[in-house]
């Protein structure tokens, strides 16, 4: 952890200053349009189904990880963390329950548009709402092992945000990131391909698929897979022989995860589209009252 007045080491001024601007960037971005998509779903009626509640499970979760993203962002211009120990165990939390619960609620969502495109009963409400809480609770399960003992949370090399901590080759960091990676990243990744290449092998022979059938899948792999490389080297050498600068970059690309899911998911979507859009526009809101 950097001390006050003082720069992290293997990093200069403007670098620190660097990568705080982009991960304020990041924050900012991702829970801006988040929480429009958030309010979109609490203000359109049309978007309160099963199916787009997985999608409003998603916004939250990419929320969390933008909010998380935040406190590292001031934390990095400020060179400093202000928050202690404890402070740094929360924050390790909280972006870990929301980065499983993103990447969990992302194959929930490839799921259930299989289901709801690709089979002839629709996803009912009970399904759903099972799906939602068992992403969150799987994932504060996995998030709150590190606290008890099984795994660590600890300072990233900048020394202003914390996540795991990958600097242990021990037996106990060994077996809790192989057992939470496959539970967590290669399942999910699994899921996620395999739900849409068999939505794109049914639909694809009689019409265009209705969504963006490769986006969700190449998100996942390119936006978690750095962290995920990272821990493997981790496992089989020496962490800190990679220079402080490139163990930044997987976190770096990781927040930027939510800016791309809303673009995808929301924005990608006609209808949560329209319902963000009648949320900036009271007129419009109105006028649709009216209808």
């Amino acid at each position: 952890m950097a001390e006050s007045g003082t720069l992290p080491t293997g990093f200069g001024e403007l670098e620190v200053l660097a990568v705080g601007t982009v991960l304020l960037v990041e924050a900012l971005s991702g829970l801006s349009l988040n929480i429009l998509t958030i309010l979109s779903f609490c203000k359109t009626p049309e978007l309160r189904t099963p199916s787009h509640l997985l999608v409003l499970s998603l916004a939250l979760a990419d929320s969390g990880i933008s909010l998380n993203a935040l406190v590292a962002a001031t934390s990095s211009l400020l060179r400093r963390w202000p928050y202690g120990s404890e402070g740094c165990q929360a924050h390790g939390f909280q972006g870990f329950v929301t980065a499983l619960a993103s990447i969990c609620s992302s194959a929930a969502v490839a799921w259930g548009r299989y289901h709801h495109f690709c089979t002839r009963s629709r996803l009912d409400w009970n399904t759903a709402v099972s799906l939602v809480f068992f992403v969150w609770l799987s994932s504060a399960f996995w998030a709150a092992l590190p606290l008890l003992g099984w795994g660590h949370y600890d300072y990233e090399p900048l020394g202003t945000c914390c996540t795991l901590d990958y600097s242990r080759r021990d037996r106990n960091f060994t077996s809790f990131l192989f057992t939470m990676a496959f539970f967590n990243f290669l399942l999910p990744l699994f899921i996620t391909v395999v739900s849409y290449r068999l939505m794109e092998q049914k639909l694809g022979k009689t019409s265009r698929p209705p969504v963006n059938t490769v986006l969700p899948a190449r998100t996942l792999l390119l936006g978690w897979g750095p962290y995920a490389l990272l821990y493997l080297y981790a496992t089989i050498a020496d962490a800190t022989s990679i220079s402080p600068k490139l163990q930044m970059v997987p976190a770096l690309i990781a927040k930027a995860v939510p800016t791309v899911n809303a673009m995808n998911y929301a924005l990608g979507s006609e209808m949560v589209h329209r319902g963000i859009w009648q949320c900036l526009s009271p007129q419009r809101r109105e006028h649709s009252r009216e209808q």
